[in-house]
């Protein structure tokens, strides 16, 4: 049996990638907290629904949505200067995991490869792991900076290169992801994909194998413990 063919909590992956904004981290907010701040810093304001539209974006295309959205397209430099500019300034102040992040990861920890594929810029990605106490349970951080080829999701480039890092082919690899933007990214590299958070409307959630509310899910933690060993299993 292939792996595609079982539910997700019935597979062993012999891999997990974890997007970092929103799944291992609770910086989404601040986020949109930044992009707020950064409109306002040049006289404007977003428009309706913006949030949803930009979120999971990679911060360059976001700053260009902003300028786009307000028809401005000649401030997207400064919008996205801006926007990573208020951002580095909260997450730094204010760094939360989302919850069950710490026990997943821990449970998970030296049992197989764990990576993180993100669109954030990797100076984020390793300052947030490092005040959550979580740096050291990951071999492998992958952001678009990483390398020249390396596109932002929804792009699938940082989940294949995060399971090439890893050792494992995609399909043996599970993607966590919060947002569609990420799920997109990791269904189109070929990995299984866990959704956690609010579940979007749309269509778009579909390409998850599971969503669920939180990390923090008696059944994903029992899976975790029993059920992931890190080797290959039989056909």
């Amino acid at each position: 049996m292939t792996p595609h063919a079982r539910p997700l909590l019935d597979w062993s992956p012999e891999a997990v990638v974890f997007d970092c904004d929103g799944t291992l981290m609770d910086s989404e907010r601040h986020w949109v907290e930044a992009r707020t701040l950064a409109f306002r810093e040049f006289g404007l304001q977003a428009p309706p629904g913006f949030a949803e539209q930009a979120k999971g974006m990679h911060y360059e295309e976001c700053g260009r949505l902003m300028a786009d959205s307000v028809h401005k397209p000649e401030l997207a430099a400064g919008l996205t200067g801006a926007l990573l500019d208020h951002f580095l300034e909260l997450v730094t102040d204010d760094p939360v995991t989302m919850p069950g992040a710490v026990q997943l990861v821990r449970t998970l920890s030296g049992r197989l490869p764990l990576a993180v594929a993100s669109n954030c810029p990797m100076v984020v990605v390793e300052g947030s792991l490092e005040r959550a106490g979580l740096r050291t349970h990951f071999q492998h951080l992958v952001v678009p900076e990483t390398g020249d080829s390396v596109r932002p999701k929804p792009w699938p480039d940082v989940y294949l290169l995060a399971a090439r890092l890893c050792g494992v082919p995609p399909l043996k690899a599970l993607a966590v992801e919060d947002s569609l933007t990420g799920v997109e990214s990791a269904h189109r590299a070929g990995l299984r994909v866990l959704g956690v958070g609010p579940r979007p409307a749309g269509d778009g959630a579909q390409r998850a194998d599971l969503w669920l509310p939180t990390l923090h899910e008696p059944e994903l933690l029992s899976w975790a413990e029993t059920r992931v060993t890190g080797g290959p299993e039989p056909d």
